[in-house]
């Protein structure tokens, strides 16, 4: 009598040709199998060279991940402060000798072979230069700051290494988080090059604590939690999963008088985009006036809002446009994207191909230097003065115009503007696109800081102006 099928059989049955099935049969009971003589081949190199168990799926995505992480240093001078500094450029006191000092700030991964670094704002705020650093012993390299979101805390870097192509590590798609995957976090915290440390997936949202590390809302969204390793000097480097995929970048951890263990937070890929979407494909392309926006997605890439009189708006460009070439060719994302742009520059009209209701259309942009539009006449013409950049921060007044807004706010030659609406700005140009942003008749706030003489000397006193734009 025939003993009966376990389950297992018959779905065995069932996967398995009948004949295929029936000669393993007989090969249980002959220790003879169909091709054998090719699994023997099989058995006798799986015992020549044996599977090494060390090689799992972590280790791969290290080895896969790690050329593209990088040290980020900053050099700095010291140890003349902002104050020093202004005091010398207004009053002839005679600075200390200037030292630059390097030092490491964190870390950093690249995600374009060209050499574009991903990193944190706050790894590359406040230093005079960046230089970043691969963990294969090769010199520094030193790089320049392509963008900065602040308010997401992703700045973009760009090697200056032209020609050279580096290893780009590739990103997840947005959401693509399991709660409880492996994750793995790579950097250099407290400058030990090439560190890694494994966790799992604790929260796909979360929002990121307050300064003493207690739970709160700093205005960031859906951080990623995990209990990998994350330690200062970790921050702007990568977190994998195990296909070797970015899902975030490192960026912070509760702090050990919190009594907190295991609770490190990254900013997701999505916000990752969403920043990369704002800083390359907004107001401007490297030094250039775009005047588009772009939706977050990087694909397909398609178009968010224009600004009024921008390049954009005269090529043509409406909301809802979806980019399907530059120079007949596909952009594959932001970056490529902005990278097409830069190339051309304002030298000649670009050819783009945008899909518009069902509809293939061909537009001509002409993108317009930055400093040729957004300039002191700009600042001038909308608010009555001109200025100089003081190193330091900030800038004199230069000149005020007796009929215009600055004069009826009572700013006058030789203050110092620290900034506008709470904002400092870098140079001209970002303080002419400030204004640009805010509507005719708008009240901006003028930080300012002017000198006061009295019996006793000169004091500077900090107050803010309201000025109404034209």
């Amino acid at each position: 009598m025939n003993a009966p099928v376990s389950g297992n059989s018959r779905r065995f049955r069932r996967l398995v040709p009948g004949n295929l099935f029936l000669g393993l049969c007989i090969g249980l009971v002959t220790g003879s199998f169909p091709g054998g003589s090719a699994l023997a081949q099989q058995a006798d190199l799986t015992r020549n060279e044996p599977l090494d168990v060390r090689r799992d799926a972590t280790v791969e995505a290290v080895e896969r991940v790690m050329p593209s992480v990088v040290n980020v240093e900053g050099s700095a001078d010291i140890p003349n402060s902002a104050e020093d500094r202004f005091m010398a450029e207004f009053f002839g006191w005679r600075l200390q000798r200037v030292q630059e000092a390097v030092v490491s700030r964190g870390s950093g991964v690249v995600i374009a072979e060209e050499g574009y670094v991903l990193t944190n704002v706050h790894v590359v705020d406040g230093v005079k230069r960046v230089f970043v650093k691969f963990n294969d012993g090769s010199e520094p390299i030193e790089a320049e700051r392509v963008a900065l979101n602040a308010g997401k805390d992703v700045a973009l870097l760009r090697l200056k290494a032209p020609g050279r192509k580096f290893k780009a590590v590739k990103f997840a798609k947005d959401d693509d988080l399991l709660l409880g995957e492996t994750v793995i976090a790579l950097g250099n915290p407290f400058g030990y090059a090439g560190s890694v440390s494994r966790g799992i997936l604790s929260s796909r949202a979360r929002r990121g604590p307050n300064e003493d590390g207690s739970r709160g809302d700093l205005g960031t969204l859906d951080w990623i939690q995990t209990d990998a390793a994350i330690n200062p000097g970790n921050s702007g480097g990568p977190l994998i999963n195990l296909r070797g995929d970015l899902i975030g970048i490192n960026v912070a951890t509760l702090r050990p008088q919190m009594g907190a263990q295991g609770i490190g937070f990254a900013i997701p890929i999505k916000r990752v985009n969403e920043a990369l979407a704002e800083v390359l494909s907004g107001e401007s392309v490297g030094r250039f006036w775009f005047g588009a926006r772009l939706k977050a997605a990087t694909r397909p890439l398609t178009i968010q809002a224009v600004q009024p009189g921008s390049p954009a708006e005269k090529a043509g460009l409406k909301v809802g446009d979806i980019i399907a070439a530059v120079q007949g060719d596909p952009p594959s994302g932001i970056i490529e994207f902005n990278r097409a742009l830069v190339k051309v520059g304002d030298a000649r009209e670009i050819p783009i191909t945008v899909r518009r209701a069902g509809a293939t259309r061909e537009l001509r942009l002409r993108l317009i230097d930055e400093a040729d539009f957004f300039n002191n006449d700009y600042v001038s013409a909308r608010a009555g003065f001109k200025v100089a950049p003081v190193r330091g921060g900030g800038f004199v007044i230069q000149s005020v115009d007796p009929n215009g807004p600055a004069a009826a706010a009572g700013l006058q030659r030789g203050h110092l503007v620290r900034g506008l609406d709470r904002t400092e700005f870098p140079d001209v140009v970002a303080l002419a696109r400030h204004l640009f942003s805010r509507p005719k008749g708008a009240t901006v706030e003028v930080g300012v800081l002017v000198d006061q003489r009295t019996a006793l000397g000169v004091y500077r006193q900090a107050g803010l102006v309201e000025l109404k734009l034209r």
